[in-house]
């Protein structure tokens, strides 16, 4: 009989979280877990995923901090969770922040792609749990923006896509600047690829809980593999997306997942792309898209096999077969979710049938072969009800606003025309360059060009440093004049310009 969370040990305002929530008794994992996580130890849970393992390290982490009550101190969290994907470690906000909220915590992600200065401000104002990707802690804490000295629980999932990723010396760096003989939570599918070392290396007497290994998750889903001709392939793809419920269609580069995204929704069906290419708000928006049912269909890379948490997918379709049986186990734990139904379906041109049976006896599976085209009984099976076409409306770009060139010129430090009467270069007044039709438009592209060029020294993209006054550092250079307007006629004009009418008059 499966106990209740408050049998577990949980808090009761955590109870009454979950119960808002409509989760009224653990999965397996968690009633496995819990009694060793809320009595402190240092745990290594093997579970499938979608097995609720979030759950399974948020409550001990909460209730760990809940339970001694200390002031915030900017920059110095008191629970550290790393995950491999900013979509996972979004997930796992959006599952931690309700019970930090009933406990009186704040918590906050971390993660690269975007600007930095959001998460340093939310650091400066102090933080209970940081939820990070390795690469960005890294640098914030190489910028002695986080300190992780005052932690006392850390927690890190997916450890094996962190390995296949390869964080784990990020990992083994971050870790090793946290106090020793705080309690670690490892989750983890697999123990390969250097995980075991981190096992060993920061886990004391781990308890071990091992449930439903992969194997045993994709073999309660329903598998299809179905052989096309290479020439059949996309009108195949494009009859398994025009089912009524949710499915993920995962390729293998990021440009034919945008191309085949853009074709499904010219054909009619709503589909939305995910992977590496896109900006965070892109993905954010993709994956809203996605969740909330304006788009039925999401065309992915890896990037989504891990940390993309959506209910309901009913379909996932490998249109390019996965590498090896650890993807395909990732790829197809999209469905199925929580012990619901699920179906997946593998597309294998002639070429690709060994590659595929292969891989899926690497992972423990047994499934036919069938030659099928897009009118098959076997695909109808799978589809399921038709939904209706959609007619596509190509998505609106914004024009950024025109400014004049005597405004822009202003703004890039010192215009011509920004006191009256001045003359243009060589003496020539402003208005007789204006007349010759380009110097307005031609000082407008300068001046934008050199503040969208990149700092000299290296510094990375997210660098939060001022620009420095590099346009009148240089000998001769007339104030606000761009930085490249030496570099376009071939020849240096300092000289000149420093005997112009204009400079003279000064």
């Amino acid at each position: 009989m499966t106990k209740t969370f408050s049998a577990l040990g949980v808090p009761e305002k955590l109870v009454s979280v979950l119960k808002s929530q409509g989760i009224s008794s653990p999965f397996p994992i968690q009633e496995a877990t819990l009694p060793s996580t809320l009595s402190g130890g240092d745990v290594l849970g093997r579970g499938q995923t979608g097995s609720g393992k979030t759950l399974a390290f948020s409550i001990p982490v909460v209730t760990r901090l809940a339970a001694n009550p200390q002031r915030r101190k900017a920059r110095f969290p008191r629970a550290l969770i790393m995950a491999p994907t900013r979509e996972l470690a979004t997930q796992i906000a959006k599952t931690t922040e309700p019970l930090a909220e009933a406990a009186g915590l704040r918590t906050t992600v971390i993660y690269g792609g975007v600007a930095q200065s959001r998460q340093e401000k939310a650091l400066n104002d102090g933080v209970d749990i940081v939820i990070a990707c390795p690469g960005r802690l890294d640098d914030l804490m190489k910028q002695k923006l986080v300190d992780l000295s005052l932690v006392e629980v850390s927690v890190l999932d997916e450890a094996d896509h962190m390995a296949d990723m390869g964080f784990l010396p990020v990992v083994r760096r971050i870790l090793d600047r946290t106090p020793s003989g705080i309690q670690h939570l490892l989750f983890s599918a697999t123990l390969d690829n250097g995980v075991d070392k981190v096992v060993k290396r920061y886990l004391h007497n781990p308890t071990v809980h091992s449930v439903d290994a992969p194997q045993a998750a994709v073999n309660t889903m329903e598998h299809h593999v179905f052989i096309v001709g290479a020439d059949e392939k996309k009108e195949l793809v494009r009859t398994l997306a025009s089912g009524t419920g949710r499915r993920i269609m995962f390729m293998r580069t990021k440009h034919h997942a945008k191309k085949m995204a853009l074709w499904l929704s010219k054909s009619g069906i709503p589909a939305v792309d995910l992977h590496g290419n896109l900006s965070q708000n892109a993905r954010d928006r993709n994956l809203a898209a996605f969740s909330e049912g304006s788009a039925k269909v999401l065309v992915a890379t890896d990037v989504a096999a891990r940390g993309v948490h959506v209910d309901g997918v009913e379909l996932v379709v490998h249109v390019d077969p996965p590498a090896e049986h650890k993807a395909y186990l990732h790829r197809s734990g999209r469905t199925a979710r929580a012990g619901s139904d699920g179906t997946v379906v593998t597309i294998v041109t002639p070429d690709q049938q060994g590659d595929v049976a292969q891989l899926l006896k690497q992972a423990g599976l047994k499934v036919p072969f069938e030659k099928v085209n897009r009118d098959s009984p076997a695909v109808a099976e799978v589809v399921g009800e038709i939904a209706e076409l959609v007619t596509y409306a190509a998505p609106v770009k914004q024009q950024p606003k025109r400014t004049s060139s005597r405004s822009t010129t202003g703004e890039a430090g010192g215009s011509r025309g920004s006191r009256g009467g001045r003359q243009g270069r060589g003496g020539r007044p402003a208005a007789e360059g204006q007349q010759r039709g380009t110097s307005g438009r031609r000082s407008e592209r300068a001046a934008q060009g050199s503040a969208d060029r990149p700092a000299r020294g290296g510094r990375s993209a997210n660098s939060e440093r001022p620009a420095t006054g590099n346009r009148t550092a240089r000998s001769g250079s007339r104030e606000g004049a761009p930085a490249s307007a030496s570099s376009n006629s071939g020849r240096s004009r300092g000289p000149r310009r420093a005997t112009s009418p204009a400079t003279r008059s000064r």
